[in-house]
Parts: structure tokens; C-alpha cells; sequence
């Protein structure tokens, strides 16, 4: 019989989690930033009207940083709904189903969010 205890048991898909963390953490903290300039822009202007937000989303600068912002969003979104299968769903058919579909729905979320940004 084979002891599975002490410094010589076998471990398995070890070293996966402080990444997952790492990355929602700094996904987070990327999101975060965002909002702030974000509101501040809304705080301190004084077009509130289709032409000032499409102006704001106009500039290079902040078409990129909301590019960032959104590819941090869907990976913070991947990271935490794969996590979520991984522990609750046990069926790995059922698992490798939901893996597929929520990547497809992300990836046309992603798209469809670039596709909007550069059109402004």
C-alpha cells in the first residue's frame, strides 16, 4: 500500500493557484485604476453630452488604457470561472463544456468590445 503522507506524497496541479491569485490581483488593481480616471473624467468635465464621452474615447491614450482595462476584465473574468468549475464541477465532460463556452463567450466579448472602442 502506497503512503501518501509527508514530504514524499504526490501532488497534483500544484502551483497553480498563486498565479491565478497574482493575476486577478493585478487584474483588479488595473480595473481599479481605470474606474478612478474614469470618474475623475466625469468629475471634472463639463460636456456631458455624446460629443464630450465620445471626445474622452477619441484619444489614443485612452483607447489603449480601456483596451488594457478590458483584456484584464476578460482574463479576470476566464480566471475566476475556470476556478469556479474546477472546484464545483466534477463531471469533466460537463467541466470541458462549460471551459468551451465560456472561452467562446469571452473571446466574442472581447471582439465586439474592441470593435465598439475603435469605431468611436
Amino acid at each position: 500500500m502506497k503512503n501518501n503522507i509527508g514530504s514524499k506524497r504526490l501532488v497534483v496541479g500544484a502551483g497553480y493557484g498563486l498565479g491565478e491569485f497574482l493575476a486577478q490581483r493585478a487584474t483588479a488593481v488595473v480595473m481599479v485604476v481605470y474606474t478612478v480616471v474614469l470618474l475623475v473624467s466625469f468629475l471634472t468635465g463639463n460636456n456631458f453630452t455624446y460629443e464630450g464621452w465620445a471626445g474622452l474615447f477619441a484619444q489614443t491614450w485612452f483607447k489603449l488604457f480601456t483596451l488594457a482595462t478590458l483584456i484584464g476584465l476578460f482574463y479576470h473574468a476566464w480566471v475566476g470561472v475556470v476556478s469556479i468549475y474546477q472546484d464545483y464541477i466534477k463531471n469533466i465532460a460537463v467541466r470541458f463544456i462549460l471551459h468551451t463556452a465560456s472561452a467562446m463567450w469571452l473571446v466574442a466579448c472581447a471582439v465586439w468590445s474592441v470593435q465598439i472602442l475603435w469605431s468611436v
